[in-house]
């Protein structure tokens, strides 16, 4: 199984001041050939927004995106009627579909946010427009492995239109776990935090490891780590 390491220094980066931000794959003003997407999975940036600062009313279309909270909260509101401040551990995902507008904020006035935005191409165009989340279960915290968000909502997941399992994984330090990665698919492991070996190659905050290959993942942790797992057709 040959993997690809796409380091955290080697990403884009952009501070605007109220938003500091990093791109494993090319988004914005910062443009990379060789680095357009993993297969459906477009976009990972790396958001930190300071105290009360956020993305105004803005539109998207035909794209699945969801927002993983790392610390802070963030407050979102849509033009399809929700309203929702998300907590540390909690994703939402909205499907654009046809069209959508959405605002998000840091509502804290003292403390800073941070969050994985995620975007996703779904499965068709023209989708109606749609919204959901996941929260953690307790039962569920000492788990390595845990489906988040999945095309049938298995296992208490948040539903996405495209064929396209992610895992949130938290191992603690000296803990392992595996994952299979099925012929014509695909995997993208984005780590958070801590450090861990994927096969035998490490990774460390930011980093991330790929493969299109079939065969077994092994994720094994050096220091407590969490991470996120794209499973990908």
């Amino acid at each position: 199984m040959k993997l690809k390491i796409r380091q955290s220094n080697e990403r884009g980066h952009a501070n605007h001041g109220w938003l500091d931000s990093y791109h494993t794959f090319s988004f914005a003003d910062y443009y990379d050939p060789a680095h357009m997407g993993f297969r459906s999975l477009r976009v990972i940036n790396q958001d930190i927004i300071v105290p009360g600062a956020g993305f105004p009313t803005h539109p998207h279309a035909d794209m699945e995106i969801f927002s993983y909270i790392l610390w802070g909260a963030l407050a979102h509101k849509d033009s399809m009627g929700n309203g929702r401040t998300l907590l540390p551990g909690q994703i939402q995902l909205m499907s654009a579909g046809k069209g959508v507008t959405h605002s998000e904020f840091n509502p804290s006035k003292t403390e800073g946010a941070s969050l994985l935005q995620i975007w996703i191409r779904p499965r068709q165009r023209g989708l109606t427009p749609s919204y959901t989340e996941w929260h953690p279960d307790p039962a569920k915290e000492n788990e390595p492995k845990v489906l988040v968000i999945s095309p049938d909502g298995r296992e208490g997941s948040a539903t996405i239109h495209q064929d396209a399992d992610i895992y949130r994984l938290r191992l603690g330090a000296g803990k392992s776990t595996t994952h299979e990665v099925h012929a014509g698919r695909g995997a993208w492991l984005q780590l958070i935090k801590g450090s861990i070996s994927v096969n035998g190659a490490p990774l460390n905050p930011g980093d991330a490891a790929s493969t299109d290959d079939a065969g077994i993942l092994t994720l094994a942790a050096s220091e407590d780590a969490e991470a996120i797992l794209f499973d990908l057709a």
